[in-house]
């Protein structure tokens, strides 16, 4: 039996009021199984998966075929999985054998009412859409409603440090607690801060590729121009002038390449394939 609220095991005797009668307020969607069954298997997942995303706009009830023999024959099931959607007490479409998740959906889509969209989701994509003032406008609805959320918090300070308030987004970091500071996402956030502070002091790129057309190993052109690529998020152009300037003068400000190094693997994290390829860089140049 699963722990999810929209999804339970039917049988002979529930099926008439959790199934026929229910179907008349919420449609069930009827998965009948059998533990033998591999398509079954393959099955079972996206249905409980579909379920949870759609927060109890269907239901989904599980018919274990060998357990429920007398249900299994008067539904009409002749193979395995066979899922019926019942709605107003009436089978109203279904499918036999696995289906791929997006056929599924179809189905769903006719008969169902789609689900809420997430606002964590879809603050996101606003983000992503360069749509920063509706990401902050929805961050900061849900922070209000929840403020224990850290992860909410902590998307809000990157937010405000891309609009350029950093006074903000630094004082967000400063209030975390001490474990949580050491979490990746405050460490990106605490990186991509320090980042955006130096840019204001940046000469113009234009200049900076001028000065290292002329001279390859300046180290201040090599670590000025590696801060643009960061902020450009350009991250490997960035790493490999840091390495450059390793290369060039691993002593310039006090190793200040290495130093930068380390924050952009942590901005990064470490499943970022320009990171363990410049993290191997780094490694052998030091060694």
């Amino acid at each position: 039996m699963t722990a999810s609220p929209y999804i339970f095991d039917a049988t002979m005797d529930n099926f008439p009021q959790e199934v026929m009668e229910a179907s008349a307020k919420t449609p069930i969607l009827v998965d009948v199984w059998a533990d033998w069954c591999a398509p079954c298997k393959q099955l079972m997942p996206i249905l409980e998966k579909l379920a949870d995303e759609y927060q109890g706009n269907f239901l989904l009830a599980k018919v274990n075929a060998d357990e429920q023999q007398e249900l299994t024959s008067s539904l009409g099931v002749r193979s395995l999985p066979t899922v019926i959607l019942v709605k107003d007490g009436q089978a109203v479409d279904g499918f036999n054998g696995a289906q791929p998740e997006s056929e599924i959906r179809k189905v769903l889509e006719k008969h169902v009412e789609a689900p809420a969209e997430d606002p964590y989701e879809k603050a996101h994509a606003l983000w992503e859409a360069g749509d920063l003032d509706g990401a902050l406008a929805i961050l900061t609805e849900m922070n209000q409603k929840d403020p224990e959320n850290l992860n909410v918090l902590i998307d809000l300070a990157q937010l405000k440090a891309e609009q350029g308030d950093l006074e903000t987004a630094e004082q967000v970091l400063d209030s975390l607690p001490p474990e949580e500071k050491l979490q990746t996402k405050a460490k990106q956030l605490a990186a991509r801060v320090k980042f955006l502070k130096q840019s204001s002091e940046l000469p113009a790129i234009e200049g900076l590729e001028q000065t290292l057309e002329a001279n390859p190993k300046d180290p201040e052109a090599l670590h000025q121009l590696a801060l643009h690529k960061v902020l450009q998020e350009q991250n490997a152009e960035a790493m490999d002038l840091l390495i450059r300037l390793m290369q060039a003068d691993s002593t310039y400000k006090d190793g200040v390449a290495k130093t930068t190094l380390v924050e952009l693997f942590e901005k990064l994290g470490n499943n970022n394939a320009d990171v363990r390829t410049y993290r191997r860089k780094l490694y052998t140049l030091m060694h």
